[in-house]
């Protein structure tokens, strides 16, 4: 059953870590002006609030499972030792 859980996580955080990437990249829009006689031409870059602030809880989101994952990976890993009682230190 944890085998499954991990892998439902790690799909969901590559998804996430598309998403946030296609995003970001949509976040930038720019504007092209040409050149008329009283200015030069130039490029106006405006960035989208929303869809930065959409990317980067996408990947804070990814981050997360991702430490979720290697939690569930590392308990799993180790071998549980039994406690140790008071009458094995008594020799």
């Amino acid at each position: 059953m944890k085998r499954w859980i991990v892998l439902w996580e790690l799909g969901l955080a590559v998804l996430f870590s598309v998403c946030a990437v296609l995003s970001w990249r949509a976040a930038r829009r720019t504007t092209e002006f040409p050149d008329t006689e009283d200015h030069p031409g130039f490029a106006a870059v405006r960035y989208v609030p929303p869809m930065l602030l959409l990317a980067c809880a996408l990947v804070i989101l990814s981050g997360i499972l991702l430490i979720d994952i290697a939690a569930r990976i590392y308990t799993r890993s180790v071998t549980r030792r039994p406690a140790a009682t008071v009458d094995s230190f008594v020799a």
